[in-house]
């Protein structure tokens, strides 16, 4: 996992966190399994939960798709959540880079370098990346965004409390894969496929999201070709 990508949200996740190697040698038994489900189950907003990774897709509500209503603008991003000149787009740049960017007035970026995991490629220089929210905008508003409040939207798009919810990535890998969900679109770089599946899962879990069947299909499907690794969420909803 990247490190933190504000000091605020680093300290709220460190306070919080369940040690993920206590949790992930009790996963491997019968007892502990289901233990862990029933506290899955009893979640509440602010908790650290552990689950190994299958175990966290099957706990995920299984629902219809609704995109009534959608649009873009009700999830209110890039903000500066600590007004430091930087909105969330820099953010993820500069604790992204390879090379860090040289930041000039009013958080402007130039130089630097990124890698891009989606398509296995360099960057060299901000215009070339997009921030990608892992689980799109969309996809949260079909799977139970449309019901939150304006104040929860702008949380979920501006989510830096835990690194895998946006990640920096070609431009062209991230306009290819638009709204679409795991059913229709995967990263071309086969190699990070299961790191792929397992975030979305874990995304999900966090903002208590549903999955539909092909969805639900497709990562079963994915996750089969890959280790049944533990995953921590900090709970936001």
């Amino acid at each position: 996992m990247r490190l933190a990508r504000t000091a605020a949200a680093a300290a709220a996740f460190a306070a919080l966190l369940v040690p993920m190697t206590a949790h992930a040698a009790a996963a491997h038994t019968p007892a502990s399994r289901s233990a862990a489900a029933a506290a899955w189950q009893g979640r509440a907003p602010g908790e650290t939960v552990t689950l190994p990774v299958r175990d966290a897709l099957a706990q995920l509500p299984v629902r219809e798709e609704d995109r009534t209503g959608y649009d873009r603008s009700q999830f209110k991003h890039w903000i500066d959540a600590d007004k430091d000149g930087c909105n969330t787009r820099a953010e993820v740049l500069k604790a992204e880079a390879v090379i860090a960017p040289e930041q000039g007035p009013r958080c402007a970026l130039s130089g630097g370098q990124w890698y891009s995991a989606y398509d296995d490629r360099y960057i060299s220089g901000p215009s070339g990346l997009d921030i990608d929210h892992l689980v799109p905008l969309a996809e949260a508003w079909d799977s139970g965004a449309s019901a939150w409040t304006a104040a929860e939207r702008e949380a979920y798009a501006n989510d830096l409390g835990d690194d895998r919810a946006l990640i920096g990535v070609s431009a062209a890998s991230n306009r290819s894969k638009a709204d679409q969900d795991p059913t229709t679109w995967l990263p071309p770089a086969t190699a990070y496929r299961c790191q792929y599946v397992t975030d979305w899962v874990a995304d999900k879990t966090r903002w208590g999201l549903s999955i539909d069947t092909a969805e639900q299909t497709a990562l079963s499907e994915e996750l089969g070709n890959c280790a049944n690794a533990p995953i921590t969420v900090l709970l936001a909803r």
